[in-house]
């Protein structure tokens, strides 16, 4: 925990000192943590694994999606209206006669899907993979930036719109103006280590000076309605050196919780304004913006050496993890305000989950594992991934889910936000399209996520924390990382090039492996035994055609909850590895409220492969055991009296595998990543589970 910490007062820094303007580093670069994040430029994700086939998808199929739906949408249109006189495109404006078009979309921060997906791009042409029509998109989107920021460095093209009547920061609580600051500043910062592209950084940075004057220490006393932009603003402080930033974002995480936002339709717990970030009693409000808070308070407390402001991050850590979140990594459990619900308030079919609060999630996890080395943050990093976070995609790259429940009803319609009607399934796009370019982003940079060095006593140490199909290189030492993770255990790393010093490899053991053994050369070795921290490490002079191979026992799981989650009380859920699984009805003859699992049935489980990811480099595993069928009679009450004496019946909350109707079946379950690709059925995650009756004898 806490006691890991580097606490370091950072003096006065230069941006000549900085790593700003170097291609290829880690999307977060912190100096102050006891682990250092090895960048884009040292870790390359192979095409096999499933990050690799995830990225180019991305690459070939996601990115293509979404600038056209960014330009059907008008976001473009929006920045081209508000180019400011004497800018190319104004005159260009001018120069065709155009009158003042009206401000196309809902919401006042329609811009960050141009950013978001920006961040993206500049990662796919930092590696030299974007084709034109990404390219020619980002250059339009740099232009069009160029000419609608203002002469003090504003840049809202909402806000800036001719027929929009509300004037620049007159509503922070709904404005969202530093919450647009912040992507802008994450597009930029992109743009500059990826590409070395400093146009970007150059726009952020006015925007960001200007709100330095706005609401820094001698500005206004408040802060936006949605956090995002204190650890955008540290990462700029990172990139630029210039203080000014981590001051204001300083401000913005300690003002919070005093009272500081406007409220209107929701309470102050929505924009976590209820307590200060340091007293708050546990995660609440608004999902997103309570993680992406997090996130840039625990940037914050790294880059001041705060230690009372990055416990309150670990302790509201700790609760979330242990009485907020789903099984499958997701946060938030209210549709109808977005938001967090009480300690184990987690109903599977009413699950909201969004997407982006996945990403906010992760991204919140990194920079507490940055700051402590604690692996709980990378097994909890590593399960949003492949569920929460996962399942916000379509199979091809091209549909998105906002929120993810973990049940599907067969009369469920999926709906967003304050959506009028919805699709069945996954969207091509929403009126609140936060999530789709949000994970844009996120997958050109997966590779930011993979391994880590260590700082003093570690700082001899490669820490391999994810495992995917890879090229590592690190001080000399570089690893060809092969594995079928996450549906295999077996993870095989090659030694390519070293300069014959000792280091030490670590590698995580996550935490529902039960079993690893690792080897170099076919020999077992002697490695540190994988205690409390989760790491086995491996020490020696390395040399070209050293072959170490981990292997990660992945039997199938099963699960139960706490006993106060009611949603799931008496349910079992299915895991192997990081997968959770679900079951869905096209792979069912029985409906799936009628099958009843055991504990037992579970451990005679099969694994088999499945094609559902359509990916040929892939393949995918799905999971069939022997389940039993308990059909419910339908004249069943829905409230049935139970009575002492009596065993329950196969309309009761409690059925047994012995109830007289019941007959044996087979249960396949898939990835819960994959459901929802196919027809709009039922689909579970908790299932119905066999556990025997009990009766009492009256007295």
């Amino acid at each position: 925990m806490t006691d890991n910490v580097v606490v370091e007062t950072p003096g006065a820094s230069d941006a000549s000192e900085r790593p700003g303007g170097v291609q290829g580093v880690s999307a977060v670069l912190t100096e102050r943590g006891v682990r250092q994040p090895l960048g884009t430029a040292n870790v390359r994700l192979g095409g096999e694994g499933l990050w690799g086939v995830w990225q180019e998808r991305n690459r070939s199929r996601t990115i293509h999606h979404t600038i056209r739906e960014v330009r059907a949408a008008g976001n473009l249109d929006n920045l081209r209206a508000v180019a400011q006189p004497g800018s190319p495109v104004a005159s260009e404006r001018e120069a065709q006669g155009a009158a003042p078009t009206e401000y196309r979309g809902r919401y006042p921060f329609l811009d960050t899907d141009v950013f978001k997906t920006l961040e993206g791009i500049a990662y796919e042409i930092g590696r030299g993979e974007a084709d034109a029509e990404t390219t020619d998109f980002f250059e339009e989107s740099v232009a069009l930036l160029e000419s609608a920021q203002q002469d003090d460095g504003y840049l809202n093209s909402y806000f800036q719109a001719e027929t929009v009547e509300k004037q620049p920061w007159d509503d922070l609580a709904w404005g969202h103006e530093l919450y647009n600051l912040g992507h802008l500043i994450q597009a930029a910062v992109a743009a500059s280590r990826q590409m070395g592209d400093r146009r970007l950084l150059d726009i952020a940075s006015r925007f960001a000076d200007l709100a330095v004057r706005k609401l820094g220490p001698d500005g206004q006393n408040a802060v936006d309605g949605h956090p995002e932009a204190e650890m955008a603003l540290v990462e700029l402080f990172r990139e630029t050196g210039n203080r000014d930033y981590l001051t204001l974002a300083e401000l913005l995480v300690d003002r919070r919780g005093h009272g500081t936002v406007e409220l209107r339709v929701f309470p102050a717990e929505y924009f976590q304004d209820n307590a200060p970030f340091r007293e708050l009693d546990s995660v609440t409000g608004h999902a997103v913006r309570m993680a992406y808070l997090a996130a840039g308070a625990t940037d914050v407390a790294l880059e001041n050496g705060d230690e009372t402001l990055l416990e309150a991050s670990e302790r509201l850590w700790r609760d979330m993890s242990r009485t907020k979140l789903y099984i499958t990594g997701g946060l938030g459990s209210r549709h109808s305000d977005e938001a967090i619900g009480d300690r184990f308030e987690l109903p599977s079919e009413r699950s909201y989950s969004e997407t982006c609060a996945a990403i906010a999630t992760m991204q919140w996890a990194w920079r507490l594992h940055l700051a402590t080395g604690d692996t709980h943050y990378l097994d909890a990093f590593e399960t949003v991934l492949y569920n929460a976070y996962a399942a916000g995609l379509s199979s091809d790259g091209c549909a998105f889910f906002y929120d993810n429940p973990l049940q599907r009803r067969p009369d469920h319609q999926q709906r967003t936000g304050a959506e009028p009607d919805g699709e069945i399934l996954r969207r091509a796009w929403f009126v609140c399209p936060c999530c789709p370019p949000n994970i844009v982003r996120w997958m050109s940079e997966l590779q930011d996520y993979v391994a880590t060095t260590g700082v003093g006593a570690d700082e001899n140490t490669l820490f391999i924390g994810q495992y995917t199909t890879a090229n590592i290189d690190s001080d000399g030492l570089s690893l060809d990382m092969q594995t079928a993770y996450p549906f295999e255990g077996d993870i095989r790393l090659t030694v390519t090039a070293s300069e014959g010093a000792s280091r030490t490899l670590a590698l995580r053991v996550p935490a529902w492996c039960h079993s690893a053994t690792v080897t170099v050369n076919g020999e077992s070795v002697a490695a540190e035994a994988a205690t409390a921290d989760g790491w086995l490490r491996v020490e020696r002079e390395w040399v070209v055609g050293d072959s170490v191979e981990l292997h990660l026992d992945m039997p199938v799981r099963a699960h139960g909850s706490h006993p106060a989650v009611d949603g799931t009380r008496g349910a079992i859920a299915i895991a192997r590895g990081p997968l959770v699984f679900a079951a869905e009805q096209e792979d069912n003859e029985a409906p799936l409220d009628d099958i009843v699992v055991s504990v037992d049935d579970v451990s005679r489980a099969r694994v088999v492969p499945t094609d559902l990811d359509g990916h040929a480099e892939t393949q995918a595993v799905a999971i069939v055991l022997p389940a039993t069928i308990a059909a419910t009679r339908a004249d069943s009450e829905l409230y049935p009296e139970l009575t002492s004496g009596r065993a329950a019946s196969a309309g009761t909350v409690n059925p047994s595998a012995a109830t007289p109707d019941a007959s044996p079946t087979q249960l396949a379950l898939i990835p819960y990543y994959l459901w929802g690709n196919r027809e709009p059925l039922t689909m579970r995650v908790w299932l119905r589970r066999d556990i025997p009756s009990v009766t009492t004898e009256r007295k």
